[in-house]
């Protein structure tokens, strides 16, 4: 009779203990429903209801399932079946393997050249050995939502337009520098070009006083004939430093160069030259307390070394535009380190036997 009475007791508990869990699903679904918003479960969450789910079967579902259907629930059961059998299955056969590159290569070709057909894509891959039908091509680049030739030409982005005019187009900027002379801290301005195709950085002036005169001189410099930094260019970039005066620009702009101003407080229209100073703040000046004027122009010069020779560059697909090994070294050779400025700024590479790094 006891017992019974406990039984009892414990069956009107457990059901008060799902009845309330009953009311807050369902008290929770009503408030996805009047936001609007869906259920996001991701594959764990799911696997464990379809588990749960198979264990009541379809009717106690009915009766208790608030936050998905059964319909769903015994679909994700259905689906976790299939998986135990297939997910482990995958078998990278060589003509898989062959099929995988195929696919990259469509995309790449397609997202690189706007005006590129399916059988344009499907000419390319042949002269590369990979015969496939332009059918094969089309149903690649549908695949992954790319559009046909005539509609990616339309919807050109405007990064790919700019990528296009960089080769004329540089731009132009000043760093600061805080450094300690025996008249206290003086700060230093220092002037560079960047062309904007290449990533080549000049910096060709880095000094206390830097004035109208100054800035003219520099511009004579920059659109010399022989050797100007300026020579086939037809943009310069710049901002709104007053260092810029109209004898600076008419000097310029006679030489064939236009001075495009950005806007007042919008750098990033002169973003090009604006990373640079990020860059080398950051990895260079702001580890050092420079004594004088030959520390910061000794550091600005080793930085610029590593910055052409040495370093990786996100903008150029990360390789490095002027590099002292080859782009594919020997692997059986052994790795050094070079190190410049107390190893604040290090470069790794294979010994090849050269001795461009020891001259460097």
């Amino acid at each position: 009779m006891i017992l019974a009475t406990l039984a009892g007791w414990m069956n009107r508990k457990q059901q008060d203990v799902i009845e309330y869990l009953l009311e807050e699903n369902r008290v929770l679904k009503q408030q996805f429903d009047a936001t609007g918003k869906k259920l996001d479960l991701n594959d764990c969450q799911r696997r464990s209801l379809a588990e749960k789910a198979k264990k009541l079967g379809k009717d106690q579902l009915e009766k208790y399932a608030n936050l998905v259907t059964p319909k769903t629930l015994m679909a994700w059961h259905r689906r976790l079946i299939a998986l135990k059998y297939t997910a482990k299955r995958t078998v990278n056969t060589e003509g898989q393997k062959r099929m995988q590159v195929i696919r990259q290569l469509c995309i790449k070709f397609a997202q690189e050249n706007d005006h590129w057909g399916y059988g344009r894509i499907q000419g390319a891959l042949a002269n590369l050995g990979y015969e496939v039908c332009e059918s094969t091509v089309g149903n690649i680049l549908r695949q992954n939502g790319i559009l046909p030739s005539p509609e990616r030409a339309k919807r050109k982005q405007w990064k790919r337009f700019m990528r296009n005019q960089l080769s004329v187009i540089s731009a132009a900027d000043f760093f600061t520098t805080e450094v300690w002379t025996p008249h206290g801290l003086v700060r230093y301005l220092s002037f560079f070009v960047i062309n904007i195709a290449k990533r080549e950085v000049q910096v060709v002036h880095t000094g206390c006083q830097v004035n109208g005169e100054v800035m003219c001189n520099l511009a004579r410099e920059l659109t010399n004939d022989f050797d100007g930094l300026l020579g086939g260019m037809k943009y310069l970039v710049v901002d709104n430093d007053p260092l810029y005066t109209p004898a600076f620009i008419e000097i310029i702009e006679k030489s064939g160069v236009k001075v495009v101003p950005t806007m007042r407080g919008c750098p990033e229209q002169n973003g090009y030259a604006e990373s640079f100073v990020k860059c080398i703040k950051r990895e260079c000046l702001n580890h050092f307390i420079f004594l004088g004027e030959n520390s910061l122009r000794r550091a600005i010069s080793e930085y610029m070394k590593h910055f052409y020779h040495e370093r990786n560059h996100q903008g150029l697909d990360n390789l490095i535009p002027f590099p002292y090994s080859p782009a594919k070294p020997d692997q059986s050779s052994e790795i050094r380190k070079f190190e410049r400025l107390g190893g604040l700024l290090n470069y790794y590479y294979r010994d090849n036997g050269k001795e461009e790094l020891k001259a460097a």
